[in-house]
């Protein structure tokens, strides 16, 4: 064969090769394509999409807690959280620590560079939650200077205008922000709102493309928390339970007040308490809220209760006579009155009045213990009162049955009971309300940021004593504030003033017995008396060895409900307190 042929032979198979070739590769694609388009169409569409698109979750704004009135108690502000990127700040870490700590006092220079050059990591947080002012004003500087990988997040600060008023009520947030204490905890759902999300189209390079889809999922913005309470009473109130606790040396105090008409609470203060927004005093001490969980022996308060057990079953009025002895031994225990007498004789009213342990023994000893029991049940002692506050305390009320012949005595004047603040609020308020006991509440609604209201349901109230079981010991309750009574400090010119004190001895909750010489006293009050708006109730534990309910916390009633009737508008009835005889 020439050379020639051998040359054409050479190349048309070196052709068949390449054809072969090339329709060996064009039936690997075809497969390849057959398989993406028809079989795993749908997986490697989600993995390009995933791939080509980026996530964003957008926050939903924390709802605000506000007064009855909308001024905030709890609110946001706008914050920023700074970050960066250490791959792009380690060679100028000392510079970028110098400008921030130049900025932020609180910082840590040597932290801040250590955490610039933190190694295989492209996130840390340098400033969390950084008023944006400030955060601002780092970020411009650094761009002054030139320095890259900083970067600022969106992060919504948790603020408390007023501080320290009403913080045990209002509560605060941890560091992840999830309420803690107070309304925070209980509507922490509510005021959350949902996060939303918005997805759009990237660039290999990262950046998001311009006109490209974008989905969206809408946040839900947290809904308001809209309560009962009057700032301005609630600040008056603060001011005045502080000076009264200062003045006396006591260890706290309470101030509470309720519209009895419907339970909503108006003001309810606490001192010492503890600033939400500057964190100072939040000692275990000051944060639990002593209203609801606290429990003490209320004292003389009690008596109230027992004399409308008394009139509700037909066996007293304000009127009836009592031989009240000097003392009296039981189970060998000698109980006697705050004062030396020897047998004397007062009316119901009189008892009430002089606050006479005594007398109030011989009284209740018409009735079995079960059925003081009952009454004492049904004003809402032993068992919370429905407010819905985190951490709420059912109180002690040990079954009748297992009631000594001591205790069956010493429960009917406030000692061998244990309750809190706010069950006994709910319970006068009975009195005050005609017989009716109605559940505390200090919220009035949830509102949306449509401006649409969510209001929670209000329990029908309770009928506790007949009203006119409830008018005869209001009548002795005014002769308390009297002139000659246990509390004329609690008067208001104009005005008809319900109240009675209270003392009890302190209980050691390490060792469960008495401490001779440390009280806890107290005021509770109605007005007007002859037509019930509001009930206060003061206390004050562990005050100087000399003091009573009736010097040292009807004062403090006095200026509270003074502000609360000016307040709501509540004209002065300018009726007088029928004069009711105390003996006979």
């Amino acid at each position: 064969m020439s050379a020639r042929g051998a040359t054409q032979t050479m190349t048309h198979k070196r052709l068949r090769a390449c054809l072969v070739v090339v329709l060996a590769v064009l039936v690997m694609f075809g497969l390849r394509l057959f398989q993406i388009q028809g079989i795993d169409s749908q997986a490697f569409a989600a993995l390009a999409t995933e791939r080509g698109t980026d996530t964003v979750v957008v926050p939903a704004p924390r709802g605000s807690i506000t007064d009855r009135n909308g001024i905030e108690l709890a609110a946001n502000v706008e914050g920023i959280t700074l970050t960066a990127d250490p791959t792009m700040t380690t060679a100028d870490a000392p510079q970028i620590a110098a400008v921030l700590t130049g900025v932020f006092d609180d910082l840590d220079y040597f932290a801040v560079v250590k955490k610039l050059r933190t190694p295989k990591s492209r996130y840390v947080v340098l400033v969390k939650q950084a008023p944006a002012t400030r955060a601002q004003k780092a970020l411009d500087r650094l761009k002054e200077k030139g320095l890259v990988g900083v970067f600022s997040d969106s992060a919504p600060i948790r603020t408390y205008p007023g501080g320290a008023l009403a913080a045990n009520l209002v509560g605060y947030l941890n560091a992840q922000g999830e309420g803690v204490a107070g309304l925070e905890r209980t509507y922490d759902d509510q005021l959350q709102g949902e996060d939303g999300r918005m997805t759009y189209e990237v660039a290999p390079s990262g950046q998001r493309i311009p006109q490209a889809d974008t989905t969206v999922d809408e946040m839900v913005p947290g809904r308001d928390v809209v309560t009962t309470i009057d700032r301005d009473l609630q600040w008056y109130a603060d001011q005045r339970l502080a000076d009264g606790v200062r003045s006396s040396s006591a260890d706290w105090g309470l101030a509470i007040t309720m519209d009895v008409t419907n339970g909503e609470l108006v003001q309810l203060s606490q001192y010492p308490s503890f600033d939400p927004d500057t964190r100072t005093g939040m000692t275990e001490k000051n944060t639990v809220a002593r209203a609801w969980q606290t429990v003490y022996e209320p004292g003389s308060v009690i008596k109230t209760l027992t004399m409308a057990a008394l009139a509700d079953q037909g066996l007293v009025s304000a009127d009836t006579k009592i031989k009240v002895p000097g003392s009296m031994t039981i189970d060998g225990f000698n109980i006697s009155d705050y004062w030396d007498h020897g047998t004397i004789k007062l009316t119901a009213a009189g008892v009430i009045a002089q606050s006479s342990n005594m007398g109030t023994i011989v009284a209740s000893q018409q009735m079995k213990s079960s059925t003081l029991h009952s009454y004492l049940s049904k004003f809402g002692l032993g068992a919370k009162t429905g407010v819905g506050l985190p951490g709420e305390s059912k109180g002690i009320l040990v079954p009748a049955e297992r009631w000594s012949r001591s205790q069956a005595a010493t429960v009917t004047f406030g000692q061998g009971v244990s309750v809190t603040a706010l069950q006994m609020v709910k319970a006068v308020g009975a009195i005050a309300n005609g017989g009716v006991a109605v559940e505390p509440t200090v919220v009035s609604g949830l509102k949306a940021a449509d401006g649409s209201v969510e209001k929670p349901a209000r329990p029908k109230g309770q009928r506790v004593v007949s009203q006119q079981a409830a008018k005869q010991v209001t009548r002795m309750m005014e002769a308390v504030t009297a002139d000659d009574g246990t509390a004329p400090a609690a008067q208001i010119e104009g005005y008809r003033v319900a109240g009675k004190t209270g003392t009890a001895w302190r209980v050691n909750p390490e060792t469960g017995r008495y401490v001779r010489g440390q009280n806890t006293v107290s005021f509770m009050g109605f007005a007007p008396a002859d037509n019930p708006r509001f009930v206060t109730y003061v206390v004050l534990d562990n005050p100087v060895s000399s003091a009573g309910g009736g010097s040292t916390a009807a004062p403090v009633f006095q200026q509270v409900m003074s502000m609360a009737l000016e307040r709501f508008g509540i004209a002065p009835t300018g009726a007088k307190s029928p004069k009711v005889a105390q003996d006979w």
